[in-house]
C-alpha cells in the first residue's frame, strides 16, 4: 500500500506543475499583444533612452523644442540630435514660402548708430583742467558708441599737464584723436585761441574725411544722455536753445534760434548791457552738422571755400 501510493503522489505533483507552466505561458502570451496604454518605458542597465518634449498648447503658446538622446553602454558612444523650431511671426516668410524665424526678423530691423564727434578744446591754464576733463568723460562714456572725442591743446603745457590728458583720455576706453598744436597765445588772446582750436578741429575732419556729427563741447557743458540721441537724429544741420549762466553766475540766460517750420530765421541773443561793444556771437555749443559739410561741399549745395568758426564763442 505505502510503496504504490508514493508514485502515484509524484505523478500528481508533476502534473501540478506542467499545468501551472502552461497556463503561465498562455497569459504571458496573450499579454504580450494588449495595448500598454501609458505604460512608462522599461530601461535596463545595457540601454536607456530619453526622450524629451515640450508640446505647444493653448495656454503656452511658444515654439516647440524636441531633443533625444541616446546612449549605449556597452560601445560607450554617445549620440545626440536636436531639432529645434523656433517662434514664428504672422506675416514674415522666406523665399520658399516657410515662415522666418524671430532672430532674423530682429536683425533685418538693426540700423547703425550714426558717429557722433565731439570737439573739447582745452587749455593748462585753466586750473580745473583734470577735473572737468573727467567729469566730461565719464558724461562721454555713457553714450552708446560710437562715439569720437577729439581734444585740442596746446604742445609744450607747464607742469607735463599734457601727459595728464593723454592718459586720462586712454584710461576713458573711449576712440579719441588728441591734437596739439605749437603756437602761442596769451591770455587776452583767449577767444583767439579757442577759434584756433575749433579751426585745427575741423581741418583734421575734413583732411581725413570723418563722417559723422559734429558737436562742440566745452569742458563746462553739462549734459543729458538724450541729448546724444537727439544728435544721431540730424541730416545737415541742427540747433537747439540753451540755458547759460551769467560771468558771475548770478542767472541763467537762455539762447537759442528763432525757427520758422524747419529753417531758422532768427537768434536770440544776450542781452548786451554796454551799446559800444561788438555784436554778440552765437554759442558754439548751441548747433551741431554733418561733417561731411566740410569735405563734400557740393552734396550739400555750397561753396568749396569751408567756413570756419569766426562768428561762435
Amino acid at each position: 500500500m505505502g510503496s504504490s501510493e508514493r508514485p502515484k503522489k509524484k505523478v500528481q505533483l508533476w502534473k501540478k506543475a506542467a499545468v501551472h507552466f502552461a497556463l503561465c505561458f498562455v497569459m504571458g502570451f496573450f499579454t504580450g499583444f494588449a495595448p500598454t496604454g501609458s505604460k512608462a518605458p522599461t530601461t535596463s542597465a545595457a540601454t536607456r533612452s530619453v526622450i524629451l518634449s515640450n508640446t505647444s498648447s493653448a495656454a503656452t503658446p511658444h515654439s516647440s523644442q524636441i531633443a533625444s538622446l541616446r546612449s549605449t553602454a556597452g560601445g560607450g558612444r554617445i549620440n545626440k540630435s536636436r531639432k529645434l523650431i523656433p517662434q514664428q511671426l504672422p506675416g514674415s516668410s522666406s523665399d520658399d514660402g516657410q515662415p522666418l524665424p524671430t532672430h532674423f526678423e530682429e536683425k533685418s530691423k538693426l540700423t547703425p548708430r550714426r558717429l557722433i564727434i565731439i570737439i573739447t578744446p582745452t587749455n593748462a591754464r585753466d586750473p580745473h583742467q583734470g577735473v572737468n576733463l573727467r567729469r566730461l568723460a565719464n558724461t562721454l562714456r555713457l553714450v552708446p558708441p560710437p562715439v569720437l572725442w577729439v581734444v585740442v591743446e596746446h604742445m609744450e603745457s607747464p607742469s607735463g599737464k599734457e601727459n595728464e590728458v593723454s592718459e586720462m583720455l586712454r584710461s576713458t576706453g573711449m576712440m579719441y584723436r588728441h591734437l596739439e598744436y605749437r603756437e602761442n597765445f596769451t591770455a587776452a588772446e583767449a577767444e583767439v585761441e579757442l577759434e584756433h582750436q575749433r579751426n585745427l578741429a575741423l581741418k583734421h575732419l575734413e583732411r581725413h574725411r570723418l563722417s559723422g556729427i559734429v558737436h562742440f563741447a566745452g569742458i563746462h557743458n553739462v549734459y543729458d544722455l538724450d541729448f546724444f540721441d537727439e544728435l544721431r537724429e540730424i541730416e545737415m544741420f541742427g540747433t537747439w536753445p540753451m540755458a547759460l549762466l551769467t560771468p558771475h553766475k548770478s542767472e541763467v540766460v537762455i539762447q537759442g534760434p528763432v525757427c520758422d517750420s524747419s529753417q531758422v530765421i532768427g537768434w536770440h541773443l544776450n542781452k548786451m548791457k554796454d551799446t559800444t561793444t561788438k555784436r554778440e556771437k552765437i554759442h558754439v555749443s548751441g548747433f551741431a552738422f554733418n561733417s561731411s559739410i566740410l569735405w563734400d561741399p557740393e552734396r550739400w549745395g555750397r561753396p568749396s571755400s569751408s567756413q570756419r568758426t569766426s562768428q561762435v564763442i
